[in-house]
């Protein structure tokens, strides 16, 4: 099968969707325009589909090029026969590939390939040919002195050392006995000797075992870093029985001989050959194989992990345009103050000094007042760091003292905020702004949009992945590129008020040309149609394709600039006008009338029914938002500590990471609790993203409190009454 038919099979759709996707990418569309604008070309495929698509064809199309340096490699050895070549050709994993090419693999001289050099192949086969003779007697013909055999015992190990390499090479043999393994070994985890101290992170790996095929992401993740620390000691054994294990992978050698009755000479000595065999050569490089599986299998699931947790932190609610206040506390450092318009834009800053040493209380609550009256704060954002609940106390005590101020306060993330802060990101955009006061900008803009804000930081900064420096870096940082790729394109952008760092991420728009964007906005003034944009430097028609759809203009020249109606179908609205008889402005909010219309009536040569159902559906509702509604969370008054917990308690908080097992909540502590997946509801939970999502406010229960290792047991079970 051609690879665009293999990946029609693995997704099951037709082979046509398959060919016009990979055409579309390989002309530079980008998943998200080719989803939500080339519909009638891919039959309909949606993001998902695509970046599997994207991901699966990037793997086999590096799978062809690996299989077609490997049939080159093997040819000009003069070693390619037609059985091979076939078996190469059919090759559907880099694993089975590799394993074929392994006999002809350019390697350091081995001792096998010396003793070929010496003459001692034939003596290998006439063991193998001739069970009945004594292997010493045979190989008496084979000492050489000049050809550095000096005796029996030479030439009979390199003849060992030959057949062990060929058993070592066999790739259906490799492929058997790893698959058993796969199936039936189990990891065993111990403590280093002499690093029980050290290691008490990793106490519940001291004496651990568990079958690999039901290991979960984050539990190997854990045990590799254990091991790469130098406290945990990692022994993979192929079954739970350890001897049967190596028995059954001895046998399937043994079989590979034809090794019989072992009172015949030369079948002892195979069977030794299979066991050494076995011993020193396919062993350990299954288990490297194998723990190189885990890893790759544990790191994927982990990236997958990672990107919904950033998918749903991205797409959470805003708070939308309101003058906000952003608190960025800290204690002998002090609280730092920035007061953003309903723009973003900064227009105040300060520095508090409400606690030790100063402990100037109502001097900071006189300040904030001030500033709060000042500027109209609707919002105050107060990030959850080091003195976050004393500074919540804080702004609390301002509410209760000056009840004409009208504002809400919420606690936020502030994850990567001082990642930002000394970025040169950071620099450029406020130059004249301390650095210490950047983070407190970016703590009150994220509560405002939280996807325009954190598109400034690196994702990795963020907080919501699990290991995230032990996986495969490249493989992390193209998924997170894709996810907030896919996210900035399904809210899409003001194009008025967007920053550089958002218009990049839009659909087509490099970082050059979206700094074009700006200039062009900073010396025109506002874009008044999407039309205009094609008069900015280098955003030629691909890239203007690509991202139209995605740029918002609102209050322009045409309404529908302001919805995700691509420029390419404005004649569909024309022809829905002139077909009822209804201006733009009579069409738009019609949710009845819009519903009532077919949308079959509008098609044309070039638009079908899912555009134009999506059109009559944007028409509804131009521009918009497919965030959910927000809401805050109320931490519980006088809970700032860990010692402030007591089993039983019941508190509201705020996910702040998803993972396979379980959920973390912030409940006000400054140190997350554990909902164990378990623990999610009164029913099974097979996935916890079922359950909650990232930025969900939830009420949990405190079931355990581990002060020494800061852990907190929480649960979201409903109390039995």
């Amino acid at each position: 099968m051609s690879i665009n038919q293999i990946i029609a099979h693995e997704l099951a759709v037709k082979i046509h969707q398959i060919d016009a996707a990979v055409a579309l990418l390989d002309e530079g569309s980008t998943v998200p325009f080719i989803s939500r604008y080339r519909k009638e070309v891919t039959g309909g495929l949606d993001d998902t589909q695509l970046r599997l698509l994207e991901e699966r064809l990037g793997y086999l199309r590096e799978l062809a090029a690996r299989r077609t340096v490997i049939l080159d490699s093997i040819a000009a050895q003069e070693k390619l026969t037609p059985d091979l070549e076939a078996a190469i050709l059919a090759a559907q994993t880099k694993t089975w590939l590799e394993d074929l090419y392994l006999p002809f693999k350019p390697k350091r001289r081995t001792k096998a390939q010396i003793a070929r050099e010496a003459g001692l192949e034939p003596l290998m086969q006439a063991i193998l040919d001739n069970r009945q003779a004594v292997p010493e007697t045979l190989a008496k013909n084979y000492v050489n002195a000049e050809k550095g055999i000096e005796n029996v015992a030479e030439a009979l190990e390199g003849a060992r050392q030959i057949l062990m390499e060929t058993l070592s090479e066999n790739a259906p043999l490799l492929a058997d006995c790893r698959q058993q393994i796969w199936a039936q070994g189990v990891l065993h985890a111990q403590v280093a000797k002499g690093k029980e101290k050290e290691a008490e992170k990793f106490k519940d790996y001291f004496d651990f075992r568990e079958p690999l095929r039901k290991m979960p992401s984050h539990r190997i993740l854990a045990m590799l870093r254990g091991r790469n620390a130098h406290f945990l000691v990692l022994n993979l054994l192929p079954a739970e029985d350890e001897e049967r294990g190596h028995a059954s992978c001895i046998q399937k050698m043994t079989r590979e001989l034809k090794v019989g009755d072992l009172a015949q000479p030369a079948n002892q000595w195979l069977a030794e050959t299979a066991r050494l065999a076995w011993k020193t050569k396919l062993l350990p490089r299954l288990e490297l194989d194998l723990t190189n599986q885990l890893r790759g299998n544990a790191e994927a699931e982990a990236i997958q992990v990672f990107a919904h947790n950033l998918r749903d932190l991205m797409l959470a609610a805003p708070a939308g345009a309101k003058v906000t206040m952003g608190l960025d506390p800290g204690i002998r450092t002090g609280v730092k103050v920035a007061i953003v318009d309903k723009t973003g834009k900064v227009v105040a800053t300060d520095t508090l000094y409400p606690h030790q040493p100063r402990n100037d209380w109502d001097g900071a609550m006189a300040t904030l007042a001030k500033l709060i009256k000042q500027h109209g704060v609707e919002l105050v954002s107060i990030g959850n760091g080091t003195a976050s609940r004393e500074t919540d106390a804080l702004v609390a005590d301002v509410l209760k003292r000056h009840s004409d101020l009208k504002f809400n306060k919420i606690v936020v993330s502030e994850a990567g905020a001082s990642v930002y802060s000394a970025s040169e990101l950071a620099a450029k955009e406020f130059p004249n702004l301390d650095v210490s006061l950047r983070g407190a900008v970016s703590i009150a803009r994220r509560l405002q949009d939280p996807l325009a804000e954190l598109v400034k930081i690196d994702p990795k900064s963020i907080g919501v992945g699990q290991y995230q420096h032990d996986v495969n870096q490249a493989q992390l940082a193209k998924m997170l590129g894709n996810v907030v790729e896919d996210c900035v394109n399904k809210v899409g952008v003001d194009v008025n008020t967007a920053s550089v760092s958002l218009l990049k991420q839009v659909s087509g728009l490099s970082a050059s040309v979206s700094e074009n964007i700006v200039a062009f906005r900073n010396e025109n003034g506002a874009f008044k149609n999407r039309h205009q944009l094609k008069k900015v430097p280098r955003l030629g028609n691909k890239a203007y394709e690509q991202c139209a759809g995605f740029l918002r203009i609102l209050n322009g020249d045409n309404p529908l600039d302001a919805s995700a109606v691509h420029p390419e179908a404005y004649p569909v609205v024309e022809n829905i006008m002139a077909k009822t008889g209804k201006s733009i402005r009579d069409l738009i909010g019609q949710s009845s009338f819009l519903r009532a219309l077919n949308a079959e009536n509008f098609t044309d040569a070039h638009f079908g029914v899912p555009t134009v159902t999506d059109i009559l559906h944007e028409l509804e509702k131009p521009g918009r938002d497919p965030r959910p509604e927000f809401k805050s969370v109320e931490f519980k008054p006088g809970v700032e500590k860990i010692a402030d917990l007591d089993v039983g308690m019941r508190l509201q908080g705020v996910v702040t990471n998803v993972a396979n097992f379980g959920a973390f909540v912030d409940v006000g502590v400054h140190q997350d609790g554990l909902v164990h997946i378990s623990q999610l509801a009164d029913t099974f939970v097979k996935d916890p993203r079922e359950i909650v999502k990232t930025g969900d406010v939830v009420t949990v229960t405190v079931t355990e409190i581990d002060i020494p290792r800061k852990r907190i047991g929480l649960t979201m079970k409903q109390e039995k009454k």
